[in-house]
């Protein structure tokens, strides 16, 4: 099955993409490390675009889920990679496990989709989820869980950022519907990049010279990301969306393995304990609830 294939390579590339920038790009400001592997993509997707089908009857719909998802995503990415990039992955990727809890109401706005008691009883493992993977032994109490996402500025700026995504899956989800997954895909990240670097740079956040420094790390980390978008594009549109998604919510699984062999972060059983929850409870959303 080819497309199971792609969606595993999907959340093995992302997962690869976050523990890289977090080795190799921390020492440089927020938007510096943000902007590394757009920069070093963006080449990519502009010579990949041309071989791609134009849709035929593009209409204003495409348009208008392009234009609202650059502001919205690019607000997102910067939360996304500031939080991977002040705490530990094992208490950051974790929370991206919430994006489909919130596409609940979101699908419901945009997409008139409702849950049913699968969706619900997804919800309510994710949460539980949640609570298990902010336990500190020798440090337990009821509230002590709950208290951790406050307390921990990653896990806090993830779970907004998750609730961002909500908006960006579903409008992004739109635009597909008018066009097509690679299309859409691709014409957005070519956008999104190209603004974020023009934005940043006429602010003075960036500095051109800074990505000249290391530019095989920049390739290499620019390769994942463009691994990541082409494989996720290209499962898409081989099966159904619920079950490629669900595959690649394994990229969070990666992600703490990468958080213990290279970053040596402690308190794995509790961690990943909690991560297979929420990832049983993304699967019971994506697979059965929507």
């Amino acid at each position: 099955m080819l497309w199971l294939t792609l969606s595993l390579l999907t959340a093995l590339a992302a997962s690869s993409q976050d523990a890289w920038c977090k080795k190799f790009f921390s020492h440089l400001s927020l938007y510096e490390m943000a902007m590394y592997p757009m920069l070093y993509s963006l080449p990519m997707f502009a010579m990949a675009l041309p071989f791609i089908p134009v849709p035929p009857g593009l209409d204003m719909t495409f348009l208008w889920c392009l234009v609202v998802s650059i502001p919205l995503n690019s607000v997102a990415f910067l939360l996304y990679i500031k939080a991977i990039r002040i705490s530990p992955l094992s208490l950051t990727l974790p929370y991206l496990a919430f994006t489909p809890g919130f596409m609940v109401f979101t699908g419901y706005v945009f997409l008139n989709e409702l849950p049913n008691i699968w969706g619900i009883a997804g919800i309510l493992v994710i949460c539980g989820g949640s609570y298990i993977l902010n336990i500190v032994p020798g440090k337990w109490s009821f509230l002590e869980p709950l208290k951790a996402v406050f307390r921990e500025p990653g896990s806090r700026l993830m779970l907004i950022n998750s609730f961002l995504f909500s908006f960006g899956a579903v409008i992004g989800k739109k635009g597909i519907l008018h066009s097509s997954p690679l299309f859409f895909t691709l014409s957005f990240f070519c956008a999104l990049n190209l603004f974020l670097f023009l934005f940043l740079l006429s602010i003075g956040k960036i500095h051109v010279k800074v990505f000249k420094d290391a530019p095989l790390k920049g390739i290499f980390t620019g390769s994942l990301v463009f691994m990541h978008v082409i494989c996720h594009g290209w499962a898409i549109s081989l099966t159904k969306a619920a079950y490629m998604i669900a595959v690649k919510r394994l990229s969070v699984m990666f992600g703490i393995l990468y958080g213990r062999l290279l970053f040596k972060e402690e308190n794995m059983a509790f961690r990943l304990g909690g991560a297979v929850l929420m990832l049983a409870g993304t699967l019971l959303i994506t697979i059965q609830g929507i």
